[in-house]
Formats: structure tokens, C-alpha cells, sequence
């Protein structure tokens, strides 16, 4: 662990805080502001972070004094009572945990060693325990509230379900508090169900009162004397506030009209420190007033620092393989670098610190690269010779400016196609433009979604280009454009999913990919589309008509008289292949042009006879898969990718990480017209094929490969050295860039072309001034969130990027929780899991392990355990690794055992099982067995396996108590809805046996759906849809509010991301009513921490009491089956 108190620097650069920034931008000549975070106060000093790491500086203010510095990211001080020492939150090894280190420096003390997130939060006011909050034992979402001592041990939970932020009454007994956290801090205006609030709870029966508020934002309590400040954005920006605990009543006292919010606040002795990102600010409680306090920052800040940097392969966005595959361009860290396939050293194209360079793309004779830049400030075409000597010569795309993908190079080497975010695409002639090409555009498709793929491909003459495009159906159908002609026609009859074409590079046949059983698949926002099992097959489209078809039947022949050797299967009109029309035809569709192959050579000519073209559609001899696409080879060499199934939650194991495995690419061969598997375990996008066919590129686990096309290459493939792949990384060019690029990305993917009103370029000016006194990557992350959260809207999401590297240790997990019996650590719950059910192993009750709630833990690989530390850090580095305990009834180790486990990663996943099943378990024995319990994680792969799992089984209850609290979304649960509308429509009598009522896989009885703050995006879309379709009931507490969705971004340069909402939903009658608003309940049921602490449920105990009155209402009534008819039937008299 790389902590380090230290006493002085001396600097390399220094940065003053001046006065609190107003609405307008700082003048040019003052001081940039500094992100200085999360102050906290003492007798004589303010402590804070920047850059990762943790300062003090004296409450005058003037040079700050660096403490906590190292390899991992510090943040949030907090001082002791006495202001001895500091408590914050380290991130080390992979893991965030609490820490303390003494005020005049020293070696920082680790606390706490979960693998959960430990965040410190304050101190209890006798100064021996930190507050910390974790999120170890909820089953989802929420925080919990721990102290620990500060010599460390035992970490003791505060009696409330949840919690975020927390100050103590001066005499322990209370605790002001918000009780969930916000997945949007940022956002401004938002008033949808996460909202925060401020409870007090009296920590002896947990009892709350709620501090008075309109749907206000209020947050970050501090308890000082009688009195509790916090920080609320209810008049406007976010100021601070305080409330008396005597009198009830809040009153403004630091206001914030126009400026900046207010970050984070921590109260002191006499006054309260708060940072009102840019400044310091201390407002004193005697005479309330406020006052900026002046910092200066001198030392060396290493996250700035200009380096050269070796990349890691996980950092390539694109690849591309030159013409002969002797070298493949990779995009990484905005470079283009050329590494070679077997010989030579990696080169860098560009050169070109805090730019963006995009997608490379090599001509096929192999002189030029060309890639996408914003090296001028907007995307442009940049073409460069492909030795990386020479000038760049830049290309105009044309207005709007916009994002740009795929440059794909004609055969020729004079033309690229290309497309556009703005659902474009587009040709642009190098060669016969002058110096100033103008792009043309080809067509432009009819959805944005995730569907949307263009998908183009080059005649080998470069005088067509065929291509996928949405139909009004949502399925694909392909298009040819005439160069020549300007003009396109459809080629597909648009009743099947057709896409991926490919032109032989023989010219006389078009591939392409076709679905003909797809249903529902298209719908890719709806759950209805999921677990549908879609194949697809390569289809071969004859061009011309005098061609015979590629898979005439064939038969063994000897030649007949006066002929010479003969080809199987060949007919007489092939006698004539070489793409020239035939004397007798006279129309004659083929595009004009000089036909030159990059090589110089004539190219054969390409010939549509569009007529027939349908007629001339063949099914390749290629069996019927999910597949993904084509490439293809040498002349009559088609390579198909098919996908794996989709996955869900189940089908991966505890610790996988490998993720899905892979694409397999088979070979087939028109020749032979055989099919061999070529590769398989393929990552997703990785295949390509050189332009003469004769090499392939494709990456396996992020292991990127070259070899020979021909064959499998069975190991025989050259591995790239991109252990080599070096740059040259400023981090602030880079800051700079990526500043601009995320103002780019709001600008030109976010659904409302006008940001909810904000003027973005203003806001990006208004913010530009923190960029130039940043320290570290984290800085800039914050940045992101607050000026996006101007935007308004759910979903706009930060994270990621360039942050300092770290080797994660793991902490095994048993599955179980503690108690301290007699100074030993004594298994207080053990968490009954499924081991048949990923995910849900529980190590303790394997077979043969015979662990005991009761049982004490005395060694774990012989190593004594003692509550001096904290239990976990005795299964540091033992995650998947098999562990011996030792265990056994006495503290003095008489009568103990040894038992050997695998302990978890994460129990993650075991602790939601578990408490999906307790709750099961209540609500069948509240019901008397009457009620279905059904919990729904997402409305993506968890909710869809959830439903279809836990619904159908339960077919048979007389109602069903839905819960979707903590939904995380993911597609419109519609599936799931209208499996819920299904009533009875008739009963099947059989002589034997039950009736059977159909529709057969039904609950016909009430419903009642669960919601709460945590349930978003698709969570909140779920009870708008049942409340819409009159399904039921909705219990608990009101949504996110955040019906917008995310995907498709280019990522930031050093690896980060940020996101800007591309779709959102509104309803039939033209209203946003949803979004920033969220799905209130029918019937409100808060979790009164009360009640929680003596073992109720409440909102699950409402819902399942709704449920039983309506039953009472309106209970089943059994169908009675008529009588059987009588037909009276006459039989003819018996034949004598």
C-alpha cells in the first residue's frame, strides 16, 4: 500500500482560490478555481481533497499542506471531535475502505476491509468510532450505517435499514441523517422520487422526525447545539439552510441566488466549512456571516504530470488490417498507431496529444490511412501516407458537425463511404473533387436505435455500394447505389431482416444475411422481443441474368467427344463470365467510369441486371444460426459469424468473468460448397478481412491475432506485440479535449435538440475556467456531473477514464454475518443459498462444511482470528480460493474442527436471493398460501429470468404480489404486463384428472406491484404500464423518475465515459409524464425505520393486506361444468 503523511512540498506549480465565482465566468487574469471537495472543519484547520488526495489548510486560510497522498484515490476527510485525527475514504488495491491518520501527519491506519464500497461519513461525538456507511449486507441498492472503532475491529450497524449521510446529536442519542442516496446528485431541478430528505432518528427505538420540505432536494445534515444545518435546493441553487430542533422550523442561512450550488458542508467548532465548487467558504455560526477562504496549492500534483505510457490491449476501441496483413492500425488512447503483424516496431500515425483520431481505415494499395479527427475542433476526414511520413491532408465533412463512422475505402483507393450519427450515408471522391472534396450523400436511415447499421460494401469495380437500411416494419432491407447514377433501389423483398451484404469480390454475386422468423425480435426496447431464438442464413444474390446459378446441381462427368477437360456442375453461359455484357442484351445497367483497381489494373466490370433480381436469390448450403454477419474472402469465400445465445444472469457462474463466449466464424467456400469451422470464442467486432483476401484479424479475450485466410488457423496465428504499444499522454491536452468532446456529445446526441432550454455553449464557457487547475482525473469526472446536471434530464451519467492504476487484492466473503462472543468473531446469520443456481452459492452450507449460526470463527488458514481487526481482513487475497477455517463452539478453541471453503467475490447476488426468498417465504405465510411473491431486479435478462422462473411456477395462486423495488430498468417490461392481463376464456374437461382452465399459464386473481425511490428507467416505465393496462394496485413510494434511455457514445479518450440521453418516452397524449416526475403509488407506505428495526416489511405487509381485501371482494368462484349433453341419439337396428 502505497500512504504517505507528508509535512511540506515544495511546488512545481501553484493555483490561488480567489472569491466565490458568480453566475458569469471569472474574469481572464483571475486565479482559476480550484476543485477543492468535501471540507471539514476543526478548531484551527479545514481538511479537503483534490486531486485524490487529502490537504489541510489553516482556517485563515493560505498555503495548504499536503497529508494523504499514494497510488490510490482519497477522498472526504472528516476530523475527529478533538481534531486529532482524520478519517477518510482510501481506494487501494481495488477496494475503497475507511481509513485514519493523525492531523500532523503520520501512517494512515486501514480500517475497514470489505470489498463493499466503506465510505466514511463523521465520527461518534466521543471520538472513539468512525461513522462509515457500506452497503455489505443490504441486498440492493441501499446503504447501511456502521461505526468502528478507531483502533479498529468490530463494525457495529446503527439500528436504522439505511442511510447516507449522518451527524450525531452532541449527546449521541439522535442522528440526522438522509436515508438513501441519489443516482443523479447532479441533477438539477429534479424532483422525481429520489429526492432527498433529512430524518432525525432517535437511535433508541428508531423513531424519526422529518425535517419540513416541498419535494425539495435537502441533504448533507450537520448537528450543531439545537440546531441541524443542511444543504437544500428548495428556493433555487443549492444554499444552506438550518433547522431548529426546538422549534421545528427551517430558515435560510447562507443564500445562493445566482451562483454555483454548494457542494458539500461540514460543521465545526464555531462555524460550518463549505465548498461552493471553486471556493472554500466559512460561515461562522456566532455572526452568521460567510467569508471565502484563500488557498494556495504548490507541491507536485503527479496525476498532471506528461509521461509516456505503455498501453494496455483492453484500451483498442477499433482495429483494422492492412491490404496484405503485414500490419494492423489500432485506435488507442486517440492514436493511430501501425503495429506490425510479425517484423518491425510499433509506429505512431499522428502523434497527436489531446486529440481525438477515430477509426482507422487502410487503402487497399496500401499507401494512404485515413481516420476521423477533431484535431480542428469538429470531426473531419484525415488522410495520412500509411509510413506515417509526410502531411496529413484534412477533408471537410460539412455542416452540421457531427460524428462520423466507418470510413470504408473503395477498391480503388479514391473514394471512402462513411456514415454519421445523424443516421447518414455518405460517399466522398478524393480523386476527382480538387482539393476540396464535397461529400455526397447516399441515403439516410429511418430509426435511431440500436438497430441502426448501414452497414455498407464496395463493388470490386467502386462503382456500387449496397447496404442495410431500417424498414418502416423495423426490419432491414438492402439497397444498391449507382455512383454513377445517384440513385438506389431495394433489392429484398423487406418481409425478412436482411442484412450484412457483401459483394464477391469476383463482382458477379452480392451476399447477405437474412432472418425470415423474427417476430417480435425487432422490437429492441421491448421485453416481448427477448428469449425469442431467431436464425438467420447467408443468401447469395446472382447479379446478372446470363449467369447460371452457383449451385447448379453437380455430377461427375467424363468430357464427351472433341471437348476438352470440363468443370463440374458448369454450363454453357459460363462459358462468358468475365462481366461483360452479351451481345444481345441491349439494356445495360452498369455505371460508367474508368474501372481501375487501386493496382492500376482494369477492373472487371460489375453488371446489375436488376429484373429478376429476387428470382436469382439462393439459400446457401450453410446451416441456420444466430447470426451476427459476413465477410468475405477471396473470390467465392464467404466468412459467417454466428453469436452465442443470449445470456442471462443464470447462466453465469460465481467470480465468471470471461462474459459471454464469443462469436464462431465458420468458412464456406462456393467452390466446394463446403462449410468449415474456422474460429470460435471471437470478441464482438473483431473479425476482419484483408483487402486481397489472404489474411484475417480478429481478437480472442482481447488477444488480437493475424493469420492466414485460407484455413483455421489451429494456433498457427501471429499474436500483435502490443506489449510495445507506447504514447505520449498529457493529461491536461487530454482534459481539454474530452472537456470539449462532452459538450459534443450533449450537443449532438442528446433527444432534445435544444437541452431542456440550456444554452450549451454558454455552459460550456461558464465552466472552462476549472479545467486549467485540475489535479487529477477525478476532478474532471466532478466537473462532468455538475455542468451536465444543468441539462435536467435522468440518465446523463459520468464515470470511468484515466484513473491511477491499481492491482486489486480480493477479500473472500462467507456469506454469513457476526457477532463478538468472548473477544471471538461468532457466526450470527448464515445465508441459505441455491447451489444449483449461480450466483446463489452459499459457501457455509455445502455439502460437508456443517457451519452453524453459533459456531465461533478461531483460525482461517491457520491464522489465529482475534476482533482486534476487522473479520475481513483475514480473507484478504482468498475470493475463489480454497480456505481452511477453523471453527468450533469455545473462544479457548476446545471441541473445534476445520472445514475448507470457497468463499465469494461479492454477495452481491446471495444476499438478494436470500432476501427474495425470505420475503416469498412471508408472503406465502401471510396469505396462507393465497398469493403468488414475485421479485423483478431489472426489466432486462434478471427480470425477464425472474418472472418466467418465480410467475409460472406459483401458476395456480388465487393473486400475486409483484415487486419491482430497486428495478434498475432496461427494456419496457411489456411481456411482463400482458402475461398479467390474461383472464380465463374457457375450462378444458378431461375424463381424468383436474379441469384445466386456459389460458393455462395464468394468476387470474389481484395484483399488487411494489415500488419505490429505487426503482428507475424501466422500473418506472413497469407500474406506468400496469397502472395504464388496470392491473392492479401500487404500494410504496414514488419512482426515480428518469424514462429516458443511454447507448452508443464514443467513448472519451483515455478510456471514460459520459453519457447524453438519446431516447425518451412520452405518452399517447402528448406529455413528458414520466420523466422528473416518476410513478407515484395508489396506496403510500414509507419504511418506517421503526418498524423495519422489529422485523417488519412494511410496504410488502401493505401490499399483501390490499391484495387479501380485494380477494375477500371479489374471491375466485369456481367454474361449475355444464352437464354432459344428451343428443338422444337413434341407432339403426342391429343387421340380422
Amino acid at each position: 500500500m502505497a500512504l504517505f503523511a507528508c509535512l511540506s512540498l515544495s511546488g512545481s506549480m501553484a493555483f490561488a482560490q480567489g472569491k466565490s465565482p458568480e453566475s458569469k465566468p471569472p474574469e481572464a487574469s483571475a486565479p482559476p478555481p480550484l476543485m477543492l471537495q468535501h471540507p471539514s472543519l476543526s478548531a484551527g484547520l479545514i481538511a479537503f481533497d483534490y486531486g485524490g488526495q487529502i490537504w489541510t489548510v489553516p482556517r485563515a486560510g493560505g498555503q495548504a499542506r499536503l497529508l494523504v497522498a499514494g497510488q490510490g484515490q482519497n477522498s472526504g476527510p472528516v476530523f475527529s471531535p478533538d481534531g486529532g485525527l482524520i478519517a477518510y475514504t482510501g481506494t487501494y488495491d481495488g477496494n475503497t475502505d475507511v481509513y485514519v491518520v493523525p492531523v500532523g501527519g503520520g501512517q494512515p491506519r486501514r480500517l475497514t476491509w470489505h470489498p463493499g464500497r466503506d465510505v466514511a461519513v463523521g465520527w461518534t461525538p466521543d471520538g472513539k468510532n468512525v461513522l462509515f456507511r457500506t452497503p455489505r449486507t443490504t441486498p440492493r441498492d441501499l446503504e447501511q450505517l456502521y461505526t468502528i472503532p478507531v483502533t479498529g475491529g468490530f463494525a457495529s450497524p446503527l439500528p436504522l435499514p439505511s442511510g447516507f449521510e449522518a451527524s450525531y446529536s452532541p449527546d449521541g442519542s439522535h442522528l440526522a441523517y438522509t436515508p438513501f442516496s441519489q443516482w443523479q446528485p447532479a441533477w438539477k431541478h429534479y424532483r422525481g422520487g429520489q429526492t432527498a430528505r433529512v430524518w432525525i432518528a432517535a437511535l433508541g427505538d428508531s423513531g424519526i422526525i422529518k425535517v419540513p420540505r416541498d419535494n425539495s432536494n435537502d441533504r448533507n445534515p450537520m448537528w450543531a447545539g439545537d440546531t441541524v444545518y443542511f444543504l437544500s435546493d428548495r428556493d433555487g441553487p443549492v444554499a444552506l439552510y438550518a433547522y431548529d430542533t426546538k422549534t421545528a422550523k427551517v430558515t435560510a442561512v447562507v443564500k445562493n441566488e445566482k451562483g454555483f450550488d454548494i457542494q458539500s458542508a461540514s460543521a465545526g467548532p464555531g462555524g460550518i466549512v463549505y465548498d461552493q465548487f471553486g471556493t472554500l467558504n466559512l460561515f461562522d455560526t456566532a455572526t452568521r456571516q460567510s467569508r471565502a477562504v484563500p488557498v494556495a496549492i504548490s507541491g507536485e500534483l503527479p496525476q498532471t504530470r506528461a509521461h509516456l505510457e505503455t498501453l494496455d490491449p483492453g484500451q483498442i476501441l477499433h482495429a483494422a488490417l492492412s491490404p496484405t496483413g503485414k500490419r494492423v492500425l489500432v485506435e488507442t488512447r486517440g492514436e493511430i498507431l501501425s503495429v506490425p503483424a510479425e517484423k518491425g516496431d510499433v509506429r505512431n500515425l499522428t502523434q497527436s496529444p489531446g486529440v481525438a483520431d477515430r477509426d482507422p481505415a487502410w487503402s487497399p494499395d496500401g499507401k494512404t490511412v485515413a481516420w476521423f479527427s477533431d484535431e480542428g475542433g469538429e470531426y473531419a476526414l484525415h488522410l495520412r501516407s500509411s509510413d506515417g511520413m509526410g502531411p496529413v491532408r484534412v477533408i471537410s465533412l460539412g455542416q452540421p458537425p457531427s460524428y462520423f463512422y466507418g470510413p470504408l475505402w473503395a477498391p480503388d483507393s479514391k473514394k471512402i463511404a462513411y456514415t454519421d450519427k445523424r443516421l447518414n450515408l455518405w460517399v466522398v471522391d478524393l480523386d476527382h473533387s480538387g482539393d476540396h472534396p464535397t461529400p455526397v450523400k447516399v441515403d439516410t436511415d429511418r430509426y435511431d436505435s440500436p438497430a441502426t447499421r448501414l452497414d455498407p460494401s464496395w463493388s470490386p469495380d467502386s462503382r456500387w455500394i449496397a447496404y442495410s437500411k431500417q424498414l418502416q416494419n423495423h426490419l432491414h432491407g438492402i439497397f444498391i447505389y449507382s455512383l454513377a447514377d445517384k440513385k438506389t433501389q431495394m433489392v429484398t423483398d423487406g418481409r425478412s431482416n436482411a442484412t450484412s451484404p457483401r459483394f464477391d469480390r469476383g463482382g458477379k454475386y452480392l451476399y447477405f444475411v437474412a432472418f425470415t422468423n423474427n417476430g417480435l425480435d425487432p422490437g429492441w426496447l421491448d421485453m416481448s422481443s427477448m428469449g425469442r431464438a431467431t436464425d438467420g442464413r447467408v443468401y447469395v444474390m446472382v447479379l446478372r441474368r446470363d449467369l447460371p446459378s452457383p449451385l447448379a446441381p453437380e455430377s461427375d462427368d467424363e468430357p464427351a467427344a472433341g471437348k476438352g477437360g470440363g468443370d463440374k456442375g458448369k454450363g454453357k453461359a459460363e462459358a462468358k463470365d468475365d462481366g461483360a455484357p452479351d451481345a444481345g442484351d441491349k439494356k445495360d445497367d452498369a455505371p460508367k467510369g474508368d474501372g481501375k483497381k487501386a493496382d492500376g489494373k482494369k477492373a472487371k466490370e460489375v453488371r446489375i441486371d436488376f429484373a429478376g433480381l429476387d428470382q436469382r436469390t439462393l439459400a446457401l448450403p450453410i446451416p441456420r444460426v444466430n447470426l451476427a454477419g459476413i465477410e468475405v474472402g477471396t473470390e467465392g469465400v464467404v466468412f459467417a459469424g454466428a453469436s452465442p445465445i443470449a445470456l442471462t444472469d443464470e447462466d453465469y457462474t460465481d467470480g465468471d468473468e470471461a462474459g459471454p463466449p464469443g462469436v464462431e466464424i465458420a468458412r464456406f467456400d462456393l467452390k466446394t460448397r463446403k462449410v468449415d469451422k474456422f474460429l470460435d470464442g471471437v470478441d464482438a467486432g473483431s473479425f476482419a478481412v484483408s483487402a486481397d483476401g489472404q489474411k484475417v484479424l480478429y481478437a480472442q479475450h482481447g488477444r488480437w491475432f493475424v493469420g492466414g485466410a485460407d484455413k483455421a488457423p489451429d494456433g498457427g496465428a501471429s499474436a500483435l506485440k502490443l506489449d510495445e504499444m507506447q504514447v505520449w499522454v498529457d493529461p491536461r491536452a487530454e482534459w481539454r479535449q474530452m472537456y470539449h468532446e462532452a459538450w459534443r456529445i450533449e450537443r449532438d446526441f442528446l433527444y432534445d435538440p435544444k437541452a431542456q432550454g440550456l444554452d450549451l455553449a454558454r455552459a460550456e464557457r461558464v465552466y472552462a475556467p476549472f479545467l486549467e487547475a485540475m489535479a487529477g482525473r477525478v476532478d474532471l469526472n466532478a466537473l462532468f456531473a455538475e455542468m451536465t446536471g444543468h441539462i435536467g434530464v435522468g440518465h446523463t451519467f459520468v464515470g470511468g477514464g484515466a484513473l491511477p492504476k491499481q492491482d486489486r487484492v480480493s477479500v473472500g466473503l462467507l456469506g454469513a454475518d457476526y457477532r463478538v462472543v468472548a473477544g471471538r468473531y461468532q457466526f450470527a446469520r448464515i445465508l441459505e443459498g441455491e447451489s444449483w443456481t449461480p450466483g446463489a452459492r452459499a459457501p457455509l452450507t455445502q455439502p460437508g462444511v456443517n457451519v452453524a449460526v453459533g459456531d465461533l470463527l478461531l483460525a482461517v488458514n491457520g491464522r489465529e482470528v482475534t476482533t482486534e481487526e476487522e473479520v475481513y481482513r483475514y480473507f484478504l487475497g482468498t475470493a475463489g480460493k480454497q480456505t481452511v477455517l477453523t471453527v468450533g463452539p469455545k473462544a479457548d478453541g476446545s471441541g473445534s474442527r476445520q472445514v475448507t471453503v470457497v468463499p465469494l467475490p461479492s454477495e452481491t447476488k446471495l444476499r438478494l436471493h436470500t432476501w427474495m426468498e425470505e420475503n416469498r417465504r412471508k408472503v406465502d405465510q401471510l396469505s396462507g398460501g393465497r398469493l403468488a411473491y414475485v421479485y423483478l431486479p431489472d426489466t432486462a435478462s434478471g427480470g425477464f429470468s425472474n418472472f418466467n422462473r418465480y410467475y409460472y411456477s406459483q401458476v395456480g395462486k388465487q393473486g400475486a404480489i409483484i415487486d419491482e423495488r430497486f428495478n434498475h430498468g432496461g427494456e419496457i417490461a411489456d411481456f411482463i404486463v400482458d402475461q398479467m392481463k390474461k383472464t380465463p376464456q374457457m375450462v378444458n374437461a378431461t375424463r381424468e384428472g383436474e379441469e384445466m382452465v386456459e389460458p393455462a399459464q395464468a394468476i387470474y386473481g389481484p395484483k399488487v406491484m411494489i415500488i419505490n425511490q429505487m426503482s428507475g428507467s424501466g422500473g418506472d416505465a413497469l407500474p406506468w404500464l400496469f397502472r395504464k393496462a388496470n392491473l392492479g394496485t401500487l404500494v410504496g413510494v414514488r419512482t426515480w423518475g428518469g424514462l429516458v434511455g443511454i447507448g452508443g457514445y464514443p467513448p472519451l479518450i483515455d478510456g471514460g465515459s459520459i453519457t447524453a440521453p438519446r431516447w425518451a418516452l412520452y405518452g399517447t397524449h402528448g406529455e413528458w409524464e414520466v420523466e422528473n416526475i416518476g410513478i407515484p403509488p395508489d396506496v403510500e407506505v414509507e419504511q418506517d425505520p421503526a418498524l423495519v428495526r422489529q422485523g417488519h416489511d412494511p410496504q410488502l405487509e401493505k401490499a399483501v393486506a390490499v391484495a387479501l381485501d380485494q380477494l375477500a371482494k371479489n374471491p375466485p368462484v369456481p367454474f361449475k361444468r355444464p352437464a354432459y349433453p344428451d343428443r338422444k341419439p337413434v341407432l339403426p337396428d342391429p343387421v340380422r
